[in-house]
């Protein structure tokens, strides 16, 4: 088991409200049969001009913030469409974390299903992050998920997590490995239902046994 409890790195502003997954991810990008090269078309509209040549005063095309591994961004990120698409594409660029004052729903929990570590704080708590990270002097930020807490060079906050998607954060594990993990329980659980009703047990091959 791999034990995973920081992020720690260079955060760049990004503070735009309601900047949903067909920004983040546009749907040209959406024909590919895998993963593979997503982190392309991550925010394409707005780190690229209409003749494909990046715009040089959006933050990631800015050299100082080439290494930047968290967002920090306004409310409401990842609003709109369920496009796990979004996810991937941040992650394959090499965000690691995004904070925000709050998420889309969906997109929540598709980022915590893939080891994409969601923020949420107090839209004040937010602000003086931004304020600290517009200067790349600044812009260092570390959150640590065992005691979930961030720190910027003026804040430091506390956040909340369900204890499942703390647990995978740590634990390095996907929806497959949460599942996985609790093989025994799962064993245990189906071995007690099919005691206790033994006739649902394969009632479906019974049954077509029997008509045949």
């Amino acid at each position: 088991m791999t034990v995973h409890t920081r992020i720690e790195g260079m955060a760049a502003p990004l503070p735009v409200s309601n900047l949903d997954t067909d920004q983040i991810m546009p749907k040209q990008f959406l024909r590919r049969i895998d993963k593979a090269g997503l982190a392309e078309g991550l925010l394409y509209d707005m780190r690229f001009g209409p003749d494909g040549k990046p715009r040089p005063e959006f933050v990631l095309n800015r050299p100082e913030y080439a290494a930047a591994r968290i967002l920090v961004a306004g409310p409401n990120f990842g609003c709109g469409s369920s496009r796990e698409h979004a996810v991937w594409g941040l992650r394959q660029y090499g965000i690691q974390a995004v904070i925000a004052p709050s998420f889309g729903e969906i997109f929540y929990s598709n980022a915590m299903n893939n080891s994409l570590m969601l923020v949420a704080l107090a839209e004040a708590d937010v602000e003086a992050i931004l304020a600290d990270v517009s200067a790349p002097e600044n812009s260092l930020v570390a959150i640590d998920v065992a005691s979930m807490t961030v720190r910027s060079k003026s804040l430091a906050a506390s956040f909340s997590l369900s204890e499942r998607h703390r647990r995978m954060f740590l634990e390095s594990l996907d929806m497959i490995g949460a599942t996985l993990a609790m093989q025994d329980q799962i064993h245990a659980f189906a071995a007690k239902h099919w005691q206790q009703r033994p006739w649902l047990k394969d009632i479906a091959s019974m049954t077509k046994n029997r008509l045949a």
